[in-house]
């Protein structure tokens, strides 16, 4: 039964069943936390190799989004149509390592420091430019994995 979803229907109240509970999601939050982290810490380490100064584009956070949304693309592809993976890797790497490594807070935070510093124009900017760059960049690494694979399957 660990496999299975939450189930609505799940009493918590009966100590049986909030057991049944911990015991199937617990390995799915721990993955999940410690994905986090690694993701967290890598986007934590890129901000400090390039920092962004007070009222400047954050160039940074705009690159990180829009190459995490990209491994998110191939990640999801891979994961869907090649291989058969362990339950954890999917909310370790995909919800863990690259949502910790994606970020929106940090987004909503730069355009709101961009407003606050008379720079509206810029945080407008930011905010139409992140949207648009990580769709197309997961819809193009989706696609591009899906061509090398079909191209690998055919030789």
């Amino acid at each position: 039964m660990p496999n299975e979803p939450v189930d609505s229907d799940v009493d918590l109240h009966v100590p049986a069943q909030r057991r049944e509970l911990r015991r199937g999601q617990a390995p799915v939050v721990a993955a999940v936390a410690l994905g986090g982290g690694i993701g967290a810490s890598a986007r934590y380490g890129a901000s400090l190799l390039w920092p962004t100064t007070a009222g400047a584009f954050p160039w940074t956070i705009l690159i990180v989004n829009t190459i995490g949304c990209a491994i998110i693309g191939v990640f999801m592809v891979v994961i869907t149509d090649v291989w058969a993976a362990h339950r954890l890797v999917r909310p370790f790497f995909g919800t863990g390592v690259l949502g910790g490594f994606t970020t929106f807070s940090t987004y909503a935070v730069d355009i709101q420091h961009l407003v606050e510093d008379g720079e509206a124009r810029t945080g407008l900017a930011y905010l139409a430019l992140t949207l648009l760059a990580a769709l197309a960049s997961v819809w193009t690494a989706a696609n591009l994995t899906r061509r090398v694979i079909e191209w690998r399957e055919q030789r």
